[in-house]
């Protein structure tokens, strides 16, 4: 199932909108390929932290 900014996964709750926002649509991408809705979930919210990390400078990384 899909997810979108108003159903996603319980375990998005508290994390910070854009990292919510990345999580739903890397899981929504790994679900469309067939994965399993879990590893979906997990995958999701793991690219969406490292998407979203900031280096020792304090800078965010240059990925968006």
């Amino acid at each position: 199932m899909p997810w979108n900014s108003r159903d996603y996964p319980t375990s998005y709750k508290n994390q910070p909108a854009k990292i919510r926002k990345k999580a739903i649509e890397i899981a929504n991408a790994i679900l469309a390929e067939g994965t399993d809705e879990g590893i979906a979930i997990a995958t999701g919210l793991k690219k969406a932290r490292e998407f979203y990390e900031t280096d020792k400078d304090g800078d965010k990384n240059k990925k968006d």
